[in-house]
């Protein structure tokens, strides 16, 4: 049985973090294997906060973990139409789910950071890099989102500064930036939002608290990243050089902040 190689010196780093990186599982997944007995390090089983070389062997449920050809960090943009689903068939029921549509070379699992509603849409980020997809999350808490809401009638001016105070009902307040008119047809009406570390679900409870009757909510903007009108309901595109740069960096940023 050979030892780890963390102890003498070696560079190491947590078990949980390289099955991130690898897209395996997000860091919390990880550790709840690790607490579940199903990874062992060298043939022992792995423990919480366990620091793992290069060349110790990994293994999950018993089979070996391959690190020598770690899949390279890909992000997608997608544009997700209400109700489509999101994840792969096995982890979220349904039709052609949209990750089960992205190329499979770009690694062995796909994290949704910060996802949509089921019942509502729009963009979706989706990496195989679950290092990236922790620190996307923490970000999502504080970085500017906008959001297309479709509603029953025209609000009133006390329901506009309802929404504008950005109170939730769990007692908290988001920083709601904007809340205007985006036109609309018949009796539904759309109203463009801005919100700081606003989640979908958070910015329709924004407008249910005004009495407000939310038919849709779709996601426009997500920090650097816009949802590009040539990106069709159900069609998604790899983010470009520039894009990835532009969201890693807002990332970082924000997991270095206190």
């Amino acid at each position: 049985m050979r030892k780890s190689a963390a102890r003498h010196g070696e560079p190491a780093e947590r078990l949980q973090k390289i099955l991130a990186q690898l897209g395996l599982a997000s860091r919390r997944e990880a550790e709840a294997w690790i607490r579940a007995g199903r990874l062992s390090v060298n043939g022992t089983q792995a423990t919480l906060g366990l620091r793992v070389a290069p060349n110790d062997e990994v293994r999950l449920d018993g089979r070996v973990v391959r690190r020598h050809a770690a899949p390279q960090m890909r992000i997608f943009i997608c544009h997700r139409s209400p109700g489509e689903t999101l994840g792969r068939p096995h982890e979220e029921p349904g039709d052609a789910a949209m990750a089960s549509r992205l190329p499979g070379r770009a690694g062995r699992r796909f994290i949704a950071v910060s996802p949509m509603p089921r019942s509502d849409g729009g963009l979706e980020l989706l990496t195989s890099d679950g290092e990236l997809a922790v620190k996307l999350q923490r970000a999502a808490r504080h970085v500017a989102s906008e959001f297309s809401v479709r509603v029953r009638g025209e609000l009133t001016e006390v329901q506009l500064q309802g929404i504008l105070s950005g109170v939730l009902d769990r007692g908290t307040a988001l920083v709601v930036e904007s809340c205007e008119k985006a036109g609309g047809e018949g009796a539904n009406r759309w109203y463009s939002v801005t919100a700081r570390g606003g989640s979908g679900k958070d910015v329709r409870q924004l407008f249910e608290r005004q009495a407000a009757l939310v038919s849709r909510v779709l996601r426009t903007r997500f920090g650097p990243l816009t949802l590009a009108r040539n990106i069709a309901r159900g069609q998604f595109r790899e983010l470009t050089r520039e894009q990835t740069q532009a969201l890693t960096a807002m990332a970082d940023s924000r997991s270095s902040s206190p």
